[in-house]
Order: structure tokens, then sequence, then C-alpha cells
């Protein structure tokens, strides 16, 4: 499934789907010890969710993205930015000139692109001293509470689909730190974990689950039925508003010198 899906859903993109803990920016510009005056590359920015907290820190940012109708949130979003430019071009089919960027950044996106080819031109457009941050918003397991009472929903909904709850993070998240470390291309990456939560009503959590990749594949009859269910769970045993748990990732690491 391509990620220009989510182009059909672009200002609902904006307006639910989160962004990351102030935190993790601030450790990403710690670690990496990127100057103000350097060049940082975001590989698929979406509508900005992590482009404009390293935008506001004065940086000049090359993003990529390859939905038109996402690039054009992001666009009118960073006016204000002068020292961002957002390129619709996908980072297989982008050209850009070799050791040219201090940190490369991709929010929920890296995994759209074979690794084999994503991580080697990563590594290719970082200087000899840059570093590479990746990081994901994930949720965390065994669920509880609303999470787990809507299984049961999805069960009856969409049989076919595995139980997330079901899920092992941390085999998961091990499986990406070795990755990178396999490639030989970075020093050995750091994993860092941030939990934190955002509140939303019914229909913004609606909203928000009609922005995954997952719930935009369904068949437009099974995903009406599926939402209607779970918006009558919501406002029956939950007053109408869902604190949604976030658990986010980061895998930051320095290029080896060439």
């Amino acid at each position: 499934m391509s990620c220009t899906i989510f182009d059909q859903v672009a200002l609902d993109y904006d307006q639910v789907r989160p962004g990351y803990p102030e935190e993790l920016v601030e450790d990403v510009v710690f670690i990496s010890a990127i100057p103000k005056e350097e060049r940082i590359l975001e590989i698929g920015c979406w509508t900005d969710q992590a482009t404009i907290p390293f935008a506001k820190r004065g940086y000049s940012m090359t993003c990529l993205e390859i939905g038109e109708e996402l690039a054009a949130v992001a666009r009118e979003k960073r006016r204000q930015f002068p020292k961002v430019h957002i390129l619709t071009i996908s980072f297989e089919d982008w050209q850009p000139e070799p050791n040219s960027f201090d940190l490369v950044i991709s929010a929920t996106a890296f995994h759209w692109m074979p690794p084999e080819v994503a991580y080697p031109k990563a590594a290719r457009v970082l200087k000899d001293s840059g570093y590479i941050a990746l990081f994901w918003n994930l949720h965390p397991t065994p669920y509880t509470g609303f999470f787990r009472e809507v299984q049961r929903i999805y069960r009856n909904a969409v049989p076919e689909w595995k139980n997330p709850g079901e899920e092992l993070l941390e085999e998961k998240i091990k499986a990406t730190e070795d990755y990178i470390n396999g490639t030989g291309l970075f020093e050995r990456v750091l994993v860092k974990r941030y939990f934190w939560v955002r509140e939303y009503t019914t229909q913004q959590y609606l909203k928000l689950l009609n922005t995954y990749s997952n719930h935009r594949g369904l068949g437009e009859a099974q995903r009406a039925r599926l939402l209607r269910d779970i918006a009558e769970l919501i406002e029956t045993n939950y007053g109408g508003r869902v604190r949604r748990p976030y658990f986010t990732v980061l895998y930051i690491a320095k290029r080896k010198s060439q």
C-alpha cells in the first residue's frame, strides 16, 4: 500500500495526528550537537508534525514529501519559516549532492521505503560528522482500559486482523536497532523512549483512526461500521473522550567516517 493514500485525508492528518515530545527534539539537537547554521534533511515531512519544532530553532531544512496534498498543507504551515523548503518527491527518486547534510531526520516515515535503499542513501547524504535520527509513535502494550475493550469491536468487524495488543514492542524495537547497527554505516545506535498522552473527543479519535493506513485500506462499508461501533463505545462507556497513550521511540546514530 502506497503512503500516498494519506493524501486523501491530508487535512484530517494535520488536525489529529500527534506531533512528537519536545524532549525528543531537544535530545536530537543535543546528541547531534548540530549548530543552528547547519542543514537538516527530513524524509517524509507529512504535514510538518516534526518539521516545525526544528524550524522554530532556526535550522535550514530540506523536506521531502511524496503526497501532493500533504505537501500543500505543509507549505502553508511553514510560510513563517523561509529556511524550510519542501520538495514533492520521494527519497528514492531524489538526487542530492553527497555529504551535504548535517542531520537526517524521519518521523513515522522511514518504514515506507526499502531499508536496503534508504539507509545507504541516508548515509551518503550525511557529512562525516552527521547524524541520522529516526522516530516513530507507537502504542504501548499490553492494552488497558478502552484500548483493551475496543478489541472486541475489531474482532467482530475485522476478524482478519491480528490483535495488535499481542505485539511484543521491545522485540520490534530491538530488531530495528539491530538492523541499523548491522548496516555498518553508522556508529552504534542510541535508542531512547518517551511516554506521553493526548486526549481526543469521539470525533477527533474517529478522524485519527481514519488516517491510519490499515483503516484506510478497509472497504467503505466495513470501515463505516467499525467507526460507528467504536464511536458508540466511546460515547456510552467513556464519556465521549479517549486518552490515547503514546510510546515514541528514537533511534539516533552518527555516520561512520568514510
